[in-house]
């Protein structure tokens, strides 16, 4: 059986890294929360209208009413409930379910 020798430390020439420690340091980054964001919501506002507000600085306003200028990324908070009913009912049939009157199912209910 032969006897493996220890490992030794890689040398840099130039370099004592017989008994030194490095050490990597990295910047933590954190998002800071402005004041009164735990209440922020991201609203349904049409695609055109926030480019149009990203050029001009005009406000825009959102299907649950509020008016403001779109600064913050969307995706650090929730959907606003009453923008997601809003959209949501616009989506579904309005007349109530696509058999009746005036809906696209020309056979109705009895076929």
């Amino acid at each position: 059986m032969v006897a493996l020798d220890a490992p030794e430390a890689p040398t840099i020439p130039g370099i004592d890294t017989g008994t030194n420690v490095g050490l990597l340091e990295r910047e933590e980054v954190t998002e800071s929360l402005d004041p009164g964001d735990h209440e922020r919501f991201a609203h349904y506002v049409r695609k055109e209208r926030i480019l149009e507000s990203a050029v001009t600085g005009r406000p825009v306003i959102a299907l649950c009413g509020k008016v403001w200028v779109p600064n913050r990324d969307p995706n650090k908070f929730p959907v606003c409930p009453t923008c997601k009913e809003i959209y949501d009912g616009l989506k579904q049939p309005q007349d109530g379910g696509g058999d009746g009157p005036g809906s696209n199912n020309p056979g109705g209910a009895g076929r």
